[in-house]
């Protein structure tokens, strides 16, 4: 018998331009012990359909034309509020994408395992705050006793979601909601995470429902998968089934949508346009009354880069390696110790006024496409701005000729000149941040994390793009990223840094086949344990 039976599920938002129907008459059943992936691209209704369990959507702009959602016996679409309290957080639970907005910052995160067992089981504080450490244990918080009363800020992101299970663990539920629980975390904290998964899901006899777009990972640790699109259930099987024999044609693309290929070395890749070290890098972290720093946090030490022209240094590591700011200390955007040479130039020592004719030879693209585009202008404002801002043209014709220009290089309608950032896609905003940095026509591009927040296809598509401009334009990339699987895709060398040092660099090839130091040799296991190859 099903734990949870969805039957003809539709689910529908009321907006100011209609009815948005977001699923459409889905059925879906999840077993007691299993663990079923519910796969998709962002906006194919994963998240809504999951939130639906526990009823979790906001009121009254949701709701359900058809269907049905059993947990046992009850109905959890016509269930009253007492009875969802005493199932939501009890019976099911739920960890989220992201644990930082999920965890209440002023309180402690023994607290916060703790309230929920105060709540459903009734215990003391003292008893429930025991409990809490064990389940710290369980889920493997490193120095559980010592580090309870730390609040969410002073955490990483890997423990910070290890308290989120804790949490959802607490009362011993029957069906464990996680919704793209690893989508945020570095490639290593990944596979511990997902490992973590599996094992208290066999502990604990619970149901996982496991919601993502990765099929890499679907193919590790679940037992059945459901592929959604636009909506609606496309295929739905065992996962040895989808994989050794998908039915649907989208079904096979997300399969096969894994960054590959490799980039080809430029005709004449052994001239040097960037060069730089020893280079470090600090931050004061304390300072005394009088504002002078007593403790410093040596964020980059000692790195040695070499940039040939036309080819991609990929920087990897784990978050708070020192990638980013080590490629921000190349551009001049912090303050470092250390030679800087671009273009047989010195930059370390020119002052902003002295540097600023160069920014326009020295471009980036950031991480969150939506975050660092201006929601209040166009698109042709935005991508042509640095047009006028290193006096290239300041005539209106002539700037949007060339900002349409470089849109349909890039993959995007020359008529969307006028429209808005939140008009667009996740995939095609960051294709709207790569035209604004292409259109001062630059020598060299830092690329900053800019497919960790993308699908998987859209990831690929992405990767694509960029060694197609690399190859016509003969860029220089500095390519900064956790996830090595894109790495590989599109560099040409490789920098592996661990705690602000570069500790392996060479050819991507030999890094990737004889990684030499330990830390290189994890990340690639780590890497490629959930590859779909």
């Amino acid at each position: 018998m099903s734990l949870v039976e969805i039957t003809d599920l539709s689910i529908s938002f009321h907006t100011h331009k209609g009815v948005f129907s977001a699923v459409k008459n889905i059925s879906l059943s999840i077993t007691k012990g299993e663990c079923l992936a519910l796969v998709g691209e962002s906006g194919a209704g994963k998240s809504v359909t999951a939130h639906s369990i526990l009823r979790l959507l906001p009121q009254p702009e949701s709701f359900y034309p058809t269907g049905s959602i059993l947990f046992h016996d009850v109905d959890m679409l016509k269930a009253d509020e007492i009875t969802l309290q005493k199932i939501r957080g009890n019976r099911i639970t739920m960890i989220f994408q992201e644990p930082m907005t999920s965890l209440n910052p002023l309180h402690t995160i023994i607290k916060q395992v703790a309230e929920s067992l105060i709540i459903h089981q009734g215990l003391s504080k003292q008893d429930a705050e025991a409990k809490a450490i064990e389940l710290l244990h369980d889920v493997q918080f490193p120095e559980a006793e010592s580090r309870a009363k730390a609040l969410p800020h002073e955490l990483s992101g890997g423990q910070r979601q290890r308290v989120m299970i804790a949490m959802a663990l607490a009362n011993n539920p029957e069906l464990l909601i996680a919704d793209e629980p690893t989508t945020a975390l570095d490639v290593t904290i990944q596979a511990e995470l997902l490992k973590l998964l599996k094992a208290l899901q066999k502990k604990y006899g619970m149901a996982l429902l496991l919601i993502t777009h990765d099929l890499g990972i679907v193919r590790k640790i679940a037992d059945r998968a459901a592929i959604m699109r636009n909506g609606i259930i496309i295929e739905q099987d065992t996962v040895n089934n989808i994989f050794s024999a998908p039915k649907e044609e989208y079904t096979r693309e997300l399969i096969g949508s894994e960054p590959s290929g490799k980039p080809v070395f430029p005709v004449n890749a052994a001239k040097t346009l960037l060069q730089a070290g020893p280079l470090s890098v600090s931050f004061p972290m304390k300072k005394t009354f009088f504002g002078r720093p007593t403790e410093w946090l040596n964020a980059v030490k000692n790195a040695e880069i070499l940039i040939t022209e036309g080819t991609t240094l990929g920087i990897v590591g784990e978050s708070g390696s020192g990638k980013t700011t080590l490629a921000f200390a190349l551009l001049r955007l912090v303050k470092s110790k250390g030679p800087v040479v671009f273009q047989k130039k010195h930059i370390d020592s020119l002052k902003s006024g002295e540097i600023r004719p160069l920014r326009r030879e020295m471009q980036i693209v950031f991480q969150d496409p939506f975050g660092s585009l201006n929601p209040r202008l166009t698109i042709g404002k935005i991508v042509g701005e640095g047009l006028e801002a290193h006096d290239i043209t300041r005539k209106e014709e002539k700037k949007r000729q060339l900002v349409e220009t470089v849109l349909t290089e890039v993959g995007i309608d020359p008529d969307a000149y006028d429209r808005y950032p939140h008009e667009f896609s996740g995939g095609q905003r960051q294709r709207i941040s790569i035209a604004r940095a292409l259109v001062l026509k630059p020598r060299l591009v830092v690329l900053d994390e800019p497919t960790s927040s993308l699908d998987l296809t859209v990831q690929a598509q992405i990767i694509d793009l960029l060694r197609e401009l690399q190859n016509k334009h003969h860029l220089t990339f500095i390519f900064i990223s956790h996830d090595l699987r894109v790495v590989r895709a599109l560099s040409h060398f490789v920098a592996v840094m661990e705690k602000g040092i570069i500790v392996e660099q060479g050819p991507a090839d030999i890094i990737f086949d004889k990684p030499e130091h330990p830390y290189t040799q994890k990340l690639i296991e780590a890497a490629f344990l959930f590859s779909q190859t």
